[in-house]
């Protein structure tokens, strides 16, 4: 069936409640109001106040209740009304929840889930992309799904796996995107890229919604005869080194995007991992683009400036195949 990229999360969330009654939710509003966003709308009339828990303004004590749940056996799904809050939270996160498997080997199956990114005129507090925080945070699985099909089956993998899980669901794609998805039950293995477009003459490696945007730049690109490879992430930890490293073996220049600030970002990581598996392989320097190391401005012309655009990919992709 056609589902939305919210409809899609929501489709597995609720699959997984239904298969596993130590699944529950917890968050501000996610009951009688759905959330923020209703990506838990009805959940409470189906699975009750004690699967669905409406929660105090207090994102340390709703990471706090659910790693403890999580350490007896169950799999809470905590949401943040917007992940640019998740800071409130950083030291259950970074030093209980991340490190727990490896200090005493107590599985914590917990998933972090909400709304993140850019392009929706948020302001510095409600468009942040903080994933590299918690890519830093040894411990930790970090998603980021781009398209319906891989959120409902991503969701639904990280709410089985025995680590803690932060997933990001990029806000400028809830409604904006539809996709075939299936209404069987299946998931989409954490820590896999997928080959989001065949090409040859350079590679994009990017990940959640900028896979769009880099998709749309290769029908531009493909009337002048540029055919671009596209590689989507899906997970941030762990990466697939091995599919970031084939497909620049394939077409020998890269492209590294992503929302994030410039310094310190994902393209960083990526550049050192080419440079250690493939760098024989590459015929032109490795290309970055990325948000701008800057809070991310509430004003509309200024976050154009401030995040990755179209023309921007447009441009720098003819540079690095004339190269």
């Amino acid at each position: 069936m056609q589902l939305t990229y919210l409809e899609a999360i929501r489709q597995g969330l609720w699959e997984e409640m239904e298969r596993d009654p130590t699944v529950f939710c917890l968050g501000e509003d996610i009951g009688i109001y759905g959330g923020a966003f209703k990506v838990t709308d009805g959940f409470i009339d189906r699975f009750g106040a004690e699967r669905i828990i409406d929660t105090p303004i207090a994102e340390s004590a709703i990471v706090g209740a659910a790693f403890g749940a999580s350490l007896t056996g169950l799999r809470p799904v905590a949401e943040f009304q917007f992940m640019d809050f998740i800071a409130c939270a950083m030291n259950q996160i970074s030093n209980m929840v991340a490190k727990t498997h490896y200090l005493w080997g107590a599985p914590a199956p917990l998933v972090l889930r909400g709304p993140s990114g850019g392009y929706v005129h948020g302001g510095p507090f409600h468009s942040q992309n903080p994933e590299m925080w918690f890519v830093h945070n040894p411990g930790l699985k970090v998603v980021c799904p781009a398209t319906p099909y891989d959120a409902k089956g991503l969701i639904k993998a990280s709410i089985r796996d025995n680590n803690p899980v932060v997933f990001f669901e990029h806000k400028y794609l809830y409604r904006r995107i539809k996709e075939e998805v299936p209404a069987d039950d299946y998931i989409v293995p954490l820590g896999k890229a997928r080959i989001a477009r065949e090409g040859r003459d350079l590679s994009i490696i990017t990940y959640a919604a900028l896979v769009h945007t880099a998709l749309e730049a290769s029908e531009v690109l493909k009337k002048e005869g540029i055919e671009v490879e596209i590689l989507d992430l899906r997970t941030l930890a762990p990466l697939d080194r091995e599919a970031i490293a084939q497909t620049v073996r394939k077409t020998n220049k890269v492209i590294l995007l992503h929302e994030h600030s410039r310094t310190g970002g994902l393209a960083g990581e990526l550049a050192a991992i080419i440079n250690e598996d493939a760098f024989d392989d590459l015929d032109g320097p490795i290309v970055r683009i990325t948000g701008l190391d800057s809070a991310i401005p509430f004003s509309p012309p200024q976050e154009e400036y401030f995040l990755p655009k179209l023309s921007e990919i447009i441009q720098e992709a003819r540079r690095l195949h004339a190269y």
